[in-house]
Order: C-alpha cells, then sequence, then structure tokens
C-alpha cells in the first residue's frame, strides 16, 4: 500500500466545490416541490439484466440468504410512487462490480428522479433545466435520435443493420475482441467506441428512440418510420454519458416477459439467475402511475463542472484508497 493513500484523491477545494454542487441540485428540486427521498443501500433483490454485475453482501437475518448492493434506487423509488409519493427524488450511492477507470468508480453516486405526468420529452426539458444550472454549458441543446446519429456518423440504419454488417464495421474501426451473435452488443461498441466521444462537444446533446430491444424499463412506441422504439434518452456532454432516462413502463405483464427474457439471457451466457424483484411486481400490479424518470451520474456531473479528467480527481477515496 502506499503510505499517501490516507490521503483523499480529490483536493479539499474540489470538495468543497462538490458540496455546493449537491446543494444546489437539493435547491433545484426543492424548488420545484420534488420530494426527497431515501430508500435502502441493501435490497432483498438486483437487477436481471445480464449486461450488469452486481455486488452482494451478507444478510444479517439469514445465513442462508444474501443482499445485494443496490445498483441503482430505481426500484425502491418506483415503490414509493406507487404508494402515492407524488415527484420524488434521491441523491444516493450505488455498486456495480468491475467497474473502475476515469469514468467508473465501483461505488458511485446516482442523482435518480420520477416525475408522474410527464414523458421523456419533458424531463429531457428538466435535466436540461438541472444541467444549464450546475454547469458553465451552451444552452441550447441538441436532441437527436439514435437513428439519425448513427446515420450521421457510420451512414447506417442501426435499425435495420443486420449482426454481420455491425461486426464488419466495428472490426474496421475497433481492435475490439468480441464473440457475440447479438446486434446490441455491436451496436453498443459501435456508440462506446466511435460515436460518444464526438456527442455533446459543441453543446450538450439527447438521444432518443433507442431501439426496441434496449428498452430496459422502458415503454416501447412506433417512430415516425413506423420502427419499433424505446422511449428513453440518454445525454452526452463533452463526450461524457451523463443521464440516462425513461418513460417508464408500467405494464406488469410486460415487465414480468422482460426479466424473463433477462433470464434466459443469463443462463445462455452462463451467469448465475438472479430473482425479479417481486416487491417492484406487486408495486406495479398495485398501479404504478404514468411517469418520466432519469438516472444521472454525479461525479460526472462534478468532473464536468470542476474539469476533472478523472473520477477519482473529484472523490474523497476512491476503490484503491479504500
Amino acid at each position: 500500500m502506499n503510505k499517501d493513500n490516507w490521503r483523499p484523491s480529490a483536493s479539499i477545494e474540489r470538495l468543497k466545490n462538490r458540496a455546493i454542487i449537491l446543494a444546489t441540485v437539493r435547491h433545484f428540486f426543492s424548488e420545484r416541490n420534488v420530494l426527497e427521498v431515501e430508500t435502502p443501500l441493501l435490497a432483498r433483490y438486483s437487477v436481471t439484466d445480464p449486461h450488469m454485475d452486481v455486488l452482494t453482501a451478507d444478510n444479517p437475518l439469514a445465513e442462508a440468504q444474501r443482499f445485494y448492493l443496490q445498483t441503482s434506487p430505481e426500484y425502491a423509488m418506483k415503490r414509493l410512487l406507487a404508494a402515492g409519493s407524488g415527484a420524488i427524488y434521491q441523491i444516493s450511492k450505488a455498486f456495480r462490480r468491475g467497474e473502475q477507470g476515469s469514468r467508473h468508480n465501483p461505488e458511485f453516486t446516482l442523482l435518480e428522479w420520477y416525475r408522474p405526468g410527464f414523458d421523456h420529452f419533458e424531463l429531457m426539458d428538466e435535466v436540461a433545466e438541472l444541467v444549464v444550472t450546475v454547469l458553465d454549458c451552451n444552452e441550447k441543446f441538441q436532441r437527436l435520435s439514435y437513428r439519425e446519429v448513427f446515420q450521421h456518423y457510420l451512414d447506417i440504419d442501426p435499425l435495420l443493420v443486420d449482426c454481420e454488417q455491425l461486426q464488419k464495421i466495428a472490426r474496421s474501426h475497433t481492435d475490439i475482441q468480441l464473440e457475440s451473435d447479438n446486434r446490441d452488443d455491436w451496436l453498443n461498441v459501435l456508440l462506446a467506441e466511435i460515436i460518444e466521444p464526438k456527442l455533446g462537444v459543441d453543446a450538450p446533446t439527447f438521444i432518443y428512440n433507442y431501439p426496441a430491444s434496449q428498452a430496459a424499463l422502458a415503454k416501447i412506441s412506433t417512430d415516425k418510420n413506423n420502427a419499433l422504439v424505446a422511449q428513453r434518452f440518454e445525454l452526452y456532454v463533452s463526450g461524457i454519458e451523463l443521464a440516462n432516462g425513461y418513460f417508464e413502463l408500467t405494464n406488469t405483464a410486460e415487465q414480468k416477459k422482460r426479466f424473463q427474457q433477462d433470464q434466459k439471457q443469463r443462463k445462455s451466457l452462463g451467469q448465475t439467475e438472479i430473482e425479479s424483484d417481486a416487491y417492484l411486481l406487486s408495486a406495479m400490479e398495485s398501479g404504478l402511475p404514468s411517469c418520466a424518470g432519469v438516472a444521472l451520474g454525479v461525479d460526472r456531473l462534478v468532473m464536468l463542472a470542476q474539469g476533472a479528467r478523472s473520477i477519482a480527481d473529484v472523490l474523497a477515496f476512491p476503490v484503491d484508497r479504500i
């Protein structure tokens, strides 16, 4: 162990500035009568997403069981929404195994909020208002569909191109070592490696209408070309993915179906099955109001506000100092 690793990786001045940003965020929501809530970091259930590796903890109530460290407060917050909370937000720690780098830390801070009565386009407006409040950035946000972005940067239609073509394009642009027959895996490679670094450079950019296969917990609709698309968005600022939002799925049967599809994919990949969240499904069955929700990376927001190059520059103690 480095003898100086007891020290914070961020300067005290940057930590003071981080506190100011968090106070600004809380003031933003207070002015809009959005209720701040707290939900547990430990959960009996976790996400079934096969692309997300979760952290576990011993269950203090039963040796034969385990808890999960939450990857997001989403499921618990939706239980509050179903109970009648109204508009809510939370600044919360979240955890994901194996995520470490200049923009990742296994323990990180999320700002997540939900707006009953909003769709994802209305929520984009509010996300933009918050970002402009915190960052000194261009106030004219771009909005581009997922299809438009791929057509502009790679001259392909991501909703129509087949997996073989995507593999060829990816391998011609990157040295990625990936073996997969899943279209979304290759779309994600092209987006992350080629397109993302160019997004939000001149102005913050929202990407919306993702492929329906990438809906996660978002509703599905048809676009102007009658293609099935997910009603979700992501925000990029200076090449950094900052936020991910949905017009939230409220149909319980569809949610169960998606959880089952996740389980099948986890099994095909040799991954451990993660039981679907029974609390969430019961809450949805009780009645999740029509709403839009978004998760925004607080550490990345602070990085952008301070011009930092690494997430370690805005954290007191990243994973290599705990």
